[in-house]
């Protein structure tokens, strides 16, 4: 099992005992507010779920279907997570325009406050390893999970809060219109989760940062060539594509061509995890006098 997928199995096991303990908090109280908490943890738990599965789909090796790989699945898990967050949230202010109808003070506050905080708490060190260790294993998956218990923490510490000030007010609206507020924190979360995985998907070019990263590598190894031009690149989960067209001095052999490519594909390996770089050779005619140009 590689760490990607330890981790992304760690997240089922958290989600499962802090939904248990979220849903325990809700019963002693009978909170709409801590309901909706405990709704959106049932949501951490599927998109574990799906997040796992899609990251061993992504491990696996190029095949004659797939001659790329299969990294854009973590892309797909992600989606299905914004999706989720979406549907459980639209449920959530169901929930909420009921209690809305029929406000009710809470039952055993104390208590279901404590335990949901420490969930709260809980949640937040695991979003934490997950964001962090998501960026390091280059795993949008992990990384998008994590951002969406981020905004579970947020929300959490939220409904604990409002929930006390319910309690000691004596406002009993207070606990759906916490609801509601919660609901729509989760919305704008998917929506974020949902936009940044279709870009994936759509074959985005790396950031602004990378692409001067690429180039100057390129520059700096690219001894005894002319230039590169028509550099692209692209994304997909772990993966970075990148390809160019490199300008030769005609007179230049196939081998000496070869080690020119060999030395810049290894600096780019190096400057760029995970990446896949293909380069075309082309003779000085086709110079175009722009992109990258040899130091």
């Amino acid at each position: 099992m590689t760490g990607t997928e330890k981790i992304a199995t760690g997240s089922i096991l958290i989600g499962l005992i802090v939904l248990g303990l979220k849903t325990f908090a809700w019963w002693l109280t009978g909170s709409v507010a801590l309901m909706s908490d405990a709704m959106e943890s049932i949501v951490n738990v599927a998109t574990a779920i799906a997040a796992l599965i899609a990251i061993r789909i992504a491990a696996r090796p190029a095949d004659r279907d797939h001659p790329y790989g299969h990294h854009k699945a973590e892309f797909f898990s992600a989606v299905l997570e914004g999706v989720m967050i979406i549907v459980a949230a639209l449920l959530i202010l169901r929930e909420a325009w009921h209690a809305f109808q029929a406000p009710r003070m809470l039952d055993a506050p104390l208590a279901g406050l404590l335990i949901n905080g420490f969930a709260g708490v809980l949640n937040a060190g695991w979003c934490w390893v997950l964001i962090s260790r998501g960026r390091r294993l280059r795993s949008p998956a992990l990384v998008a999970d994590g951002h969406h218990l981020l905004s579970d923490v947020i929300s959490s510490g939220g409904v604990v809060l409002g929930v006390a000030l319910a309690v000691v007010t004596g406002w009993a609206v207070l606990d759906p219109a916490l609801a509601a507020l919660v609901a729509v924190n989760i919305l704008w979360s998917g929506w974020k989760v949902i936009a940044s995985s279709v870009s994936g998907l759509m074959d985005e070019a790396v950031d602004n940062d990378t692409l001067a990263d690429i180039r100057t590598t390129i520059s700096d190894n690219a001894t005894g060539a002319i230039e590169a031009h028509d550099l692209r690149t692209r994304h997909a989960g772990a993966r970075t594509f990148i390809d160019f067209h490199l300008v030769v001095d005609g007179q230049t052999t196939v081998d000496a061509a070869h080690d020119i490519c060999d030395r810049i594909e290894q600096a780019l390996k190096a400057q760029v995890p995970g990446s896949m770089i293909t380069i075309h050779v082309e003779p000085e005619h086709k110079a175009k006098h722009s992109g990258v140009l040899v130091i």
